[in-house]
């Protein structure tokens, strides 16, 4: 079993910078990657971004790219640094394990986080 816990949401203004953190815990593997995702009130939870634990290799949604940076340390936590944020990134943010790089289909990722909201003012 994984455990993830997110931290790190909040309330800010449209512009502003916030981050959240994943710490992982349990039966990792150094070969798994690690996802972001959110979901807005009424839509589908949507990819945001992946890093791999092994290589540090990312990826990207293309309405993120150029915003949002994925990072992770030794201490098995995982970081989305979100800048230059709109009133459309408000949503529950998920972190979010999977043993398959590149993936971006929810339904590919094992085990997930209770998610934290983060609410971008107008």
């Amino acid at each position: 079993q994984v455990q993830l816990v997110e931290s790190g949401g909040g309330l800010v203004q449209a512009g502003g910078s916030m981050r959240l953190s994943c710490a992982a815990s349990g039966r990792t593997f150094s070969s798994d990657v690690m996802g972001w995702f959110r979901q807005a009130p009424g839509k589908e939870r949507e990819f945001v971004a992946a890093i791999s634990w092994s290589s540090g290799s990312t990826y990207y949604a293309d309405s993120v790219k150029g915003r949002f940076t994925i990072s992770r340390d030794n201490a098995k936590t995982v970081y989305l640094q979100m800048n230059s944020l709109k009133p459309e990134d408000t949503a529950a943010y998920y972190c979010a394990s999977t043993k398959y790089n590149y993936a971006r289909r929810e339904n590919l990722y094992d085990y997930w986080g209770q998610g934290t909201q983060v609410t971008v003012s107008s």
